[in-house]
């Protein structure tokens, strides 16, 4: 799953090597990461596998649109797009199914030309996008088709909505998307893929925002049954969203490490650390310390300790759930019955908690 995010330390004037970010007139200073997460089928989190810093320059350095426009592939700021999926290619076994999450740029890119068969790509379109055939647009040209089936989804609840259920009609065909314009340069041929909308036709009355998805792949789907056994990994897409669009920045926009080079060095620590948690919030009843990312003996311990200010340790490690709901105790979370489960946030990826953890594992 590939995703990029922008650091914004606009507040900490005095850090060496920030460069422009956002729209010329908010004159913000930072930097990007683009990161690539693998998963399972099933949702659990495996590590990153690629993850590259982007730098801007900032004023006469840097290139208006229309002279980006111009520029080569390789010499543009999505090329990153391209460059994570080959990369991450090259890192996979033969006989690894391989299937990349991410953004609509990736289409403009044509990632989804994969050096081999099991390179499939799966995108959620959010433009409607022209069409090289009769039907001029993308979502006309789906929307047009018969029904090919319904399922149920689980909607994973946030501050903005309740977790809940929703049955949805899928709807699936081949298109021609139009390439992209490129000014002096040579026309790129029309890009063939499958499109599929899957939407919440009768929502509940109180629900503003139904499902509706549009989703492209470079898979050739010709029957429900099969296109229904690769749709899980949008729901994976869903569960490890809060990743792939790094809403939780375990605060590294208040660290004051001066230099981009030292912050970039962090970023990369807390991001190996916050998929460690996402992991073990997938397999929460092993012992702590089974997956290679989890817990060693001297993290549990020193947790064990704080959490129930002893020095007296039990003979065997707590469970991976166990040592969860104490690292979230250490972020405030507070365990009542109506609080469920902690999730990242309150596990303490932007609290003291996952620092502690940090701290004790690390020599920073």
């Amino acid at each position: 799953m590939q995703d990029t995010t922008f650091f914004n330390y606009t507040h900490h004037p005095q850090t060496d090597g920030l460069g422009e970010i956002g729209i010329k007139a908010q004159n913000q200073r930072g930097f990007g990461m683009h990161s690539t997460l693998a998963v399972t089928s099933q949702g659990l989190p495996l590590g990153l596998l690629t993850q590259q810093f982007l730098e801007r320059p900032i004023g006469e350095a840097s290139h208006t649109a229309s002279e980006t426009q111009k520029l080569p592939i390789e010499e543009k700021e999505s090329y990153r797009w391209i460059e994570a999926f080959e990369q991450v290619i090259a890192l996979s076994p033969e006989k690894v199914q391989v299937v990349t999450v991410c953004d609509c740029e990736a289409i403009s890119m044509r990632c989804c030309r994969g050096k081999r068969e099991q390179a499939d790509l799966l995108v959620r379109a959010n433009t409607n996008r022209r069409l090289d055939e009769e039907a001029k647009y993308l979502w006309a040209k789906v929307e047009s088709q018969r029904k090919a089936g319904d399922f149920t989804v689980d909607i994973i609840g946030n501050d903005k909505r309740k977790a809940r259920q929703a049955i949805v009609s899928v709807r699936f065909c081949t298109v021609r998307l139009r390439p992209s314009w490129r000014p002096q340069q040579k026309k790129l041929p029309p890009v063939t893929l499958t499109a599929v909308l899957v939407r919440e036709d009768n929502p509940p009355a109180d629900i503003k925002e139904p499902v509706e998805w549009v989703l492209l792949t470079n898979t050739t789907v010709k029957a429900f049954a099969k296109l229904r056994k690769s749709l899980p990994g949008t729901a994976v897409a869903g569960r490890l969203r809060s990743f792939t669009n790094h809403q939780i920045r375990c605060r590294v926009e208040d660290c004051r490490l001066q230099t981009v080079a030292r912050l970039q060095n962090y970023i990369a620590l807390m991001c190996g650390r916050m998929a460690f948690t996402m992991a073990d919030l997938h397999q929460p009843h092993k012992p702590t310390g089974i997956l290679h990312h989890g817990l060693t003996t001297i993290e549990w311990q020193a947790l064990y300790m704080r959490i129930h200010k002893t020095s007296a340790l039990p003979n065997s490690p707590p469970s991976t759930y166990q040592a969860i709901r104490w690292i979230a105790q250490l972020g405030g979370f507070l365990g009542r019955k109506s609080d469920g489960e902690p999730g990242i946030v309150a596990i303490g990826v932007v609290g003291k908690g996952f620092r502690f953890c940090c701290h004790v594992g690390f020599d920073c």
